[in-house]
């Protein structure tokens, strides 16, 4: 997304690391192109352990792409924002256009030499369109608080901060000054009520402390 700001931090990039020496065999025993997913609640930290998995796989010489849930949702920020004021039911997965996000992972995994995917402004409010190359790209990641939903990937990564740990990530985020009022706080604690269950089904869990932990 257009406007966002990623700091990976030393904690990410451990995870990362220690991510890809989890999946490393897989990876390189796929028959075709591998697909993970790095789902968890706002301000987890989902975009910069992507960007971490991402460092770590380059540093064994294999390429990514990330897709961004961010980019996926029916309404831009700030219309989506609004929303959610007006209609409380309208949280959840039904934000997200999540079978475009599916079908883009799967345009990566059939080998496309490019897809076209949405791309969000931030600061315009709006939702344009871009092209993507991913011929080159052995792997594909996408990040988001549903993407455990995503049902072409072949491994789950689940960032286990609830709304109380993720405080602190949030305030150095660049839009962390819209996200602390009373409306939002509600939203974060609704929000970990419907994803909390998605620890569950993940193949990687990671804390809250940042440590990683593999079910597989």
């Amino acid at each position: 997304m257009q406007g966002d700001v990623i700091i990976v931090e030393e904690h990410h990039a451990r995870a990362g690391k220690q991510v890809v020496n989890i999946l490393l065999s897989d990876i390189e025993n796929a028959p075709g192109k591998y697909a993970l997913t790095v789902a968890g609640e706002s301000g987890s930290g989902k975009s910069e352990t992507a960007t971490a998995i991402a460092d770590a796989l380059e540093d064994k010489g294999i390429t990514s792409v990330i897709l961004q849930q961010d980019d996926y949702y029916v309404h831009p920020p700030k219309t989506n924002d609004a929303t959610r004021r007006k209609d409380p039911d309208w949280l959840g997965p039904k934000e997200v256009r999540l079978d475009v996000l599916d079908a883009n992972v799967r345009d990566v995994l059939d080998g496309k030499d490019e897809i076209e995917k949405p791309l969000v402004n931030y600061d315009k409010d709006n939702i344009g369109r871009e092209t993507m190359p991913v011929a080159d790209a052995q792997v594909v990641i996408a990040e988001g608080t549903y993407t455990t939903l995503v049902k072409s990937a072949n491994a789950h990564i689940f960032i286990a901060r609830n709304y109380t740990d993720t405080l602190a990530h949030r305030q150095k985020r660049q839009r962390a000054k819209s996200e602390l009022d009373e409306f939002t706080a509600n939203i974060l604690i609704r929000e970990h009520e419907m994803i909390s269950a998605h620890k569950d089904v993940a193949d990687i869990v990671i804390t809250k402390d940042y440590e990683v932990e593999s079910k597989r």
